[in-house]
């Protein structure tokens, strides 16, 4: 089944854009966990699933990785859903290669799009691995500085990835 989703007029992509975008963020997430030791293989598999359906629902704005070391940011990043992509290069996932630390926790926020209502989140909900609950952690990472990014896009579907570190 193909499914197109338009997001404006000239905007166009199918689940399998999605698909391509959200396999190059699963494997940043995969190789994040495996460098910090922060998460299981597990785990981050548990996220990436959940990042995968949520953004084939229309569901996600956002994804925000964040490693601390006894409470204290030294690397984070930031996928930032864009529907009208036409004009990224796609990059290949890795880059950075995040530190291991003392006593790593890994932190990940979700943003969800306008759409994802109370009504969609109860429908929505046995679709996902994760039990998400609403957080007021600050993800504005200002105590770290930009170290770059890359795209990855399919068709008019991409994430642009942002990248801080201490």
């Amino acid at each position: 089944m193909t499914q197109t989703r338009t997001a404006s007029a000239t905007a166009t992509y199918t689940v399998l854009d999605i698909e391509k975008v959200v396999r190059r963020v699963k494997a940043d997430l995969a190789m994040i966990a495996d460098s910090t030791g922060g998460w299981t293989p597990e785990k981050a598999a548990h996220y990436a699933h959940d990042v995968e359906a949520l953004a084939k629902a229309g569901y996600l704005d956002y994804v925000d990785v964040t490693l601390l070391s006894n409470g204290v940011e030294v690397m984070a990043t930031r996928f930032d859903v864009d529907t009208d992509a036409g004009g990224l290069t796609s990059s290949r996932p890795g880059g950075v290669l995040w530190p291991k630390v003392t006593s790593p926790h890994l932190r990940i926020v979700l943003g969800y799009s306008s759409i994802y209502t109370a009504t969609a989140k109860a429908a929505f909900k046995g679709q996902l691995k994760i039990n998400w609950s609403p957080t007021d952690a600050d993800t504005s990472h200002s105590g770290l500085s930009s170290a770059g990014g890359r795209d990855y896009a399919s068709n008019t579907y991409g994430m642009q990835r942002r990248d801080w570190a201490a």
